[in-house]
This record gives structure tokens, C-alpha cells and sequence, in this order.
């Protein structure tokens, strides 16, 4: 009889999970995702803004939607 494992494995029990730092990443991941889809639609906001354009004007036609402060 011998003390040595013979060839077999030992397998250790698993690591408790550790919910606090789990729910801190989950949350920090979150924020992370709400900041970055805020910062991502003010560029679109300010670096789209349209060009000056004139509104077309038919015989006799009048313009229903016209910007309240034209950039021209």
C-alpha cells in the first residue's frame, strides 16, 4: 500500500463564484455600454449636420417645411 496517488487525478472542488465582483462587472459593463452609446449619438448629432440648402421652389408652390434658421 502506498501513499502516492497511483496515476490518479485529484480534482479540486470549484471556486465559489464571487457574486459581488460579478455584479460590479456586469454593472460596470453596462455603464460602459449606456456611456458609449450616448457619446456615439451626440457625434452623429453635431458632425451631421446638413449642408444649406435652398427649398425648391415650383410655379406657384409653396414651401410647407422650411428650417426656422437657415445656415445660408
Amino acid at each position: 500500500m502506498s501513499n502516492a496517488h497511483d496515476g490518479a487525478t485529484v480534482v479540486s472542488a470549484p471556486r465559489p463564484v464571487k457574486w459581488k465582483r460579478m455584479t460590479m462587472a456586469i454593472a460596470a459593463a453596462g455603464v460602459l455600454l449606456f456611456v458609449g452609446a450616448n457619446a456615439h449619438l451626440v457625434y452623429v448629432a453635431v458632425a451631421s449636420q446638413p449642408d444649406c440648402v435652398l427649398p425648391a421652389k415650383g410655379s406657384g408652390e409653396t414651401v410647407k417645411f422650411q428650417a426656422a434658421k437657415p445656415a445660408c
